[in-house]
């Protein structure tokens, strides 16, 4: 097998694409696998076109090493080999956002916003170190099977860089095609990267907060509510698979306390929509309570007629119903059967 730069194996390919091959490969130095990136040349350019375009994407490439962030692939090395760069990553195991929308259709609106906030944090960390993302695809989105969300393809000079509101709008083409329900709670966070919501564009700091609290199924409460910040946020969203809002990130919410832009609704998915926390379960406890007393009224109300009945009812005979034999005496002018005067039953 090829060994590269006297320490890497190739073992197999990863992915092909038109800036390069990525392979599995073997770091036989530090004796674990990652992901090997090979450079390659788009077809009709000039010979002299090469070693510039090489250089190029090696200067990008330490430039990623520099950034230190859970949803940006992190990179370990970067290697020559035939004039060529060669750049070693972390191998993250799991499948492209592309992938998993062929294979399984859109995501449902809170995973995501999940993946939304992830990647836009990703982007922010390298934003800030220098290295912006020229256009983020959904081929540029790994969904690692540990749960984190990576994204790569940073290989656009800072020269080359569209600003960050392009870069928010890309965000929200990438969640447009992911997302199954544009009109949920989700929808108005896309409105709003896109810059087609009420309040136009929204800045990458309320982005994030935003999609985080749609990720968590959170919903807006009345101002003063219990629960609920001074803006009527929910404070206390349950999270997804990964903590705080589903976030891994080390900045989970940057900028904490600027109020979100986009339009809150009541029912992130799976939540109860409009209730207040903890008041569902009380009410529906009234119901037996109030069975229990009609029951028990009546059960003494039929003992009370029971009595009455019994104590001063006329007197019955053997063959009254029930059995029942009256014990009061009988009065002076009661006759038997014969016309007799009726005996006294002790």
């Amino acid at each position: 097998m090829t060994v590269i730069a006297g320490r890497y194996r190739l073992l197999d390919v990863l992915a092909e694409g038109a800036t390069g091959t990525v392979w599995r490969a073997l770091d036989e130095t530090g004796g674990h696998e990652v992901a090997l990136k090979e450079s390659r040349v788009p077809p009709g350019l000039p010979a002299d076109g090469a070693p510039p375009l090489h250089a190029r994407r090696e200067r990008d490439a330490r430039a990623v090493a520099r950034v230190s962030h859970p949803s940006v692939v992190r990179v370990l090395d970067v290697v020559s080999e035939d004039g060529r760069p060669w750049v070693a990553t972390e191998l993250v195991r799991g499948l492209t956002l592309a992938e998993t929308l062929e294979a399984g259709g859109p995501l449902p609106s809170r995973e995501a916003a999940r993946v939304g906030a992830e990647v836009l944090a990703g982007l922010r960390a390298a934003r800030d170190a220098g290295v912006p993302h020229r256009d983020v695809e959904p081929e540029d989105v790994i969904l690692g099977n540990d749960g984190r969300v990576v994204v790569t393809g940073f290989g656009g000079a800072p020269e080359d860089d569209a600003g960050a509101a392009a870069e928010l709008r890309s965000l929200g083409a990438l969640l447009e095609t992911a997302a199954d329900d544009r009109s949920g709670p989700l929808g108005a966070v896309i409105d709003a990267l896109l810059g087609e919501g009420p309040e136009g564009p929204v800045t990458a700091d309320r982005a994030e907060r935003e999609l985080r609290r749609v990720a968590g199924g959170g919903a807006r409460r009345p101002a003063g509510g219990a629960g609920a910040d001074g803006s009527g946020t929910e404070t206390g969203g349950a999270g997804p698979r990964t903590g705080g809002g589903g976030s891994r990130a080390n900045d989970d919410a940057p900028g904490a306390g600027s109020a979100p832009t986009a339009p809150s609704r009541d029912v992130g998915e799976g939540g109860a929509a409009g209730a207040p926390g903890g008041r569902k379960h009380r009410a529906p406890r009234r119901v037996p309570v109030l069975v229990a007393g009609v029951v028990g009224a009546l059960l003494i109300a039929g003992a009370l007629v029971y009595h009455a009945v019994r104590d001063d009812g006329p007197g019955a005979g053997p063959g009254a119903p029930g059995g029942v034999t009256s014990t009061v005496p009988a009065g002076s002018g009661a006759t038997g059967a014969d016309g007799a005067p009726a005996a006294p039953r002790s």
